[in-house]
């Protein structure tokens, strides 16, 4: 990762920021320097400033538009953990469907790194995550009972080619059986263009998102989706002294899932992502 960008002052580097910033450039020179897919959670520590745009289109081809798609910021405050608090989504649903436009949960997520290998040291890592809902979402946009989510995370990366996948599952804190658990595994495969040049910034990917419903009404089914995609970035908005890149960077990408299984709630999803990493 970057440096600290921008000539700094006698006394600078003693600021709490200065150290703060020091601290998670260290951490993150550890982990691979992967991108984060669209919809897999990244194995690796990031820090930025995310907001996601989803058009999701139901059976009957009517369209909700999902504002945030519960991401926010995220920080390292310390070696090895990651904290995400997400900004709750807002749902605009298409005025045929007769459903009402709100804000749907409150969630958040934590990142424990059990082992990391940068790229010339073994290009590999494993996380673990704990997720959790809270039932703030307005009339159906939300669920009706808080939810935590225990998750582990692998990535192994050859070369340009990184591969990352995670599964977990969700424990509801109550209704259990009405509500059921869903059991999730995504996984993707990203492959950078090039290691310098304007090319190094382009990762296309393919990801493979499924989810498996254990108790509640969608017992015994399965919903799978395939989403090609590309993310750009990461792209330095500043530079230090010595021409480095900064900390301070913009990446952006867009996919599409495509269901493959029979079961599924909505299909030929559009997905968009803006992310500043800090």
């Amino acid at each position: 990762m970057g440096t600290l960008s921008g000539a700094q002052a006698p006394g600078a580097t003693d600021t709490f920021i200065a150290r703060y910033q020091a601290r998670v450039t260290a951490t993150q020179s550890e982990q691979p320097h992967w991108v984060t897919p669209l919809i897999t959670v990244t194995p690796r520590l990031e820090q930025e400033i995310r907001s996601d745009f989803v058009r999701q289109t139901n059976t009957k081809l009517l369209e909700t538009w999902n504002y945030g798609n519960s991401k926010g910021l995220e920080i390292i405050p310390t070696r090895r953990i990651e904290l995400l608090f997400n900004a709750p989504p807002f749902f605009a649903h298409q005025a045929a469907a007769n459903s009402p436009d709100g804000f749907g949960d409150v969630s958040f997520n934590s990142k424990f790194r059990f082992f990391s290998r940068n790229e010339e040291h073994g290009n590999a890592i494993i996380t673990g995550f704990i997720a959790g809902t809270y039932p703030t979402g307005k009339h159906t946009n939300g669920s009706y009972c808080a939810t935590a989510t225990p998750t582990l995370a692998v990535g192994k990366g050859f070369g340009l080619l990184a591969l990352t996948s995670t599964a977990g599952g969700s424990l509801p804190a109550s209704n259990g059986k009405k509500l059921g658990h869903t059991i999730t595994w995504n996984s993707a495969a990203q492959y950078r263009i090039a290691r310098t040049g304007v090319a190094r910034f382009f990762w296309p990917e393919v990801e493979s998102n499924s989810n498996f419903f254990i108790g509640g009404s969608n017992d015994g089914k399965a919903t799978s989706f395939a989403t090609p995609g590309i993310i750009i970035g990461r792209i330095p908005l500043r530079h230090g002294a010595q021409g480095k890149p900064g900390r301070l960077g913009l990446t952006f990408g867009a996919g599409e899932q495509i269901a493959l299984t029979k079961f599924h709630n909505t299909n030929h999803n559009l997905v968009f992502t803006a992310r500043m990493p800090f």
